[in-house]
């Protein structure tokens, strides 16, 4: 299994985490994330940090608490609910520490690839769909404050 390198363009927020430490406000001591009711890092049943905040969107903002994947009809389902939020998650940095990334639009550039970007139409996709208010509402919900004072354009690397 090889490296690769690949690039990410997205709207929205670079919350931090793995290397490059979170990018919140209200830190925890040693620069850990702040408490969350949603989320203990420290315990070792924990979905971990992205699937623990997109379980937490799923129920506040989309209605969505159901747990038994095998349910007929699920994934369907799931997938309605994750689609009306209007924001996903993403990550950046490396696979072993991830930078996460909430985001409402997202490009990645693979290895070897090059891509062509009309960013005056990803701004107004982005516009057209209320990405800001969407992305304020996740953090809410989520009860992080990013350091970053509003969503921008971001261009991430990974590398995994």
């Amino acid at each position: 299994m090889g490296q690769s390198t690949d690039a990410i363009l997205a709207y929205g927020y670079n919350l931090g985490g793995g290397d490059i430490g979170w990018l919140l406000q209200d830190l925890g001591e040693y620069d850990s994330l702040p408490a969350l009711d949603w989320y203990d890092p420290d315990d070792e049943n924990s979905e971990g940090f992205q699937s623990a905040a997109e379980t937490r969107l799923l129920a506040q903002l989309a209605g969505f608490t159901e747990t038994d994947w095998q349910a007929d009809g699920y994934f369907d389902r799931e997938r309605d609910a994750k689609a009306r939020l209007g924001v996903q998650f993403d990550t950046h940095c490396s696979g072993d520490y991830p930078g996460y990334l909430l985001i409402a639009k997202g490009i990645t550039a693979r290895q070897g690839d090059a891509q062509e970007v009309d960013l005056a139409a990803l701004t107004a996709e982005v516009d057209a769909a209320d990405a800001d208010t969407k992305l304020r509402a996740a953090l809410d919900a989520l009860g992080l404050r990013p350091t970053q004072e509003r969503a921008q354009w971001l261009l991430c690397s990974y590398w995994g």
